[in-house]
């Protein structure tokens, strides 16, 4: 994305940052969704014979006016979509071998709490951001292709990829909608077939990252500024479209559509969820991850390998 001089994120609101990252979110997914479509099928995830899609009275097929809005990490996908990304980088070299054992602490303590910390996402936001500054947005992408492959494609929850694929048989559009920045956004949603993606816009000078944002990270109320902003691009109507997500930051989001679904909820969302009688989903498995919200199948050995890593930095360090 060009770089924008006008825009001074320090003097701006909290509320403004906000609605100028939506704005950006917005805008960059729309010129993406476009290059998706001519790429659709490529690479679109393929259901297991064994997983059978729900049959819901929703979504109403043929509404055009509707559309569906997924949060990614831990609602489409198992664990934080920017931690994964930060493996795939250090095995490229990108860093050392201590911001290895940062991102492993933060994804550990992501899967043992289920819940996104504040202070950790933007801890591996301005990570992240260090270690892309001055290299090019092509590359990035390229790279991208291949850390899904090595690191998210086996952790897409069955279930959630059934729900977005209801929507698009219904011919509707489906919208991922995270804090991860958008070119890895875009990544997945194209793997997954769905029409784009809203995430977190880094800056760019002639294709090459300054290191700074647009706005802010597309989370909280950021995020229902994204939905808002497309929603009016698209003609869609909001009481007819439906969001799903797993966490309680993104209320703000969820409380903007008509039918809102909590997906392997945090305790909050659960509780506020059936106060206000949305629709619940949780795929996850095992008496202690529905507890805590640890992907049971998966989550055993990268918690202990994050752990031993931590653990490891902390007595060097000592």
């Amino acid at each position: 994305m060009a770089a924008l001089g006008w825009l001074t994120p320090r003097r701006r609101s909290a509320t403004a940052r906000s609605v100028l990252a939506g704005e950006a979110a917005a805008e960059a997914a729309r010129k993406t969704s476009q290059e998706l479509d001519a790429l659709e099928g490529l690479g679109a995830y393929e259901a297991s014979p064994s997983v059978k899609p729900p049959e819901p009275d929703f979504p109403v097929a043929g509404d055009v006016h509707a559309a569906a809005f997924f949060d990614l990490d831990n609602t489409v996908m198992q664990g934080a979509a920017i931690f994964h990304f930060g493996r795939g980088l250090y095995k490229r070299k990108f860093f050392e071998r201590q911001e290895l054992a940062r991102f492993a602490w933060q994804q550990a303590w992501f899967r043992l709490a289920g819940v996104e910390d504040p202070e950790h996402m933007q801890d591996a936001r301005d990570s992240a951001l260090s270690i892309v500054k001055g290299h090019r947005v092509s590359e990035l992408m390229s790279i991208g292709e291949e850390i899904y492959d090595e690191y998210m494609a086996e952790r897409i929850w069955p279930g959630t990829r059934a729900l977005a694929q209801a929507h698009l048989d219904a011919g509707q559009k489906v919208w991922l909608v995270t804090a991860a920045p958008v070119e890895t956004a875009t990544i997945i949603a194209r793997r997954l077939g769905l029409t784009g993606a809203l995430g977190t816009v880094a800056e760019s000078v002639d294709g090459v990252y300054t290191g700074k944002l647009v706005g802010e990270p597309l989370h909280g109320p950021a995020k229902a500024e994204a939905v808002r902003a497309l929603a009016a691009a698209e003609g869609l109507q909001l009481a007819r479209c439906a969001a799903y997500s797993d966490s309680h930051n993104d209320i703000p989001m969820l409380s903007l559509v008509g039918h809102p679904y909590a997906i392997n909820p945090d305790s909050k969302l659960r509780r506020y969820a059936r106060d206000r009688e949305w629709r619940l989903r949780d795929y996850r498995t095992g008496r202690k991850a529905a507890k805590v919200g640890i992907p049971a199948a998966a989550g055993l050995g990268a918690i202990a390998g994050g752990t031993a890593a931590a653990m490891a930095l902390h007595r060097r360090r000592r």
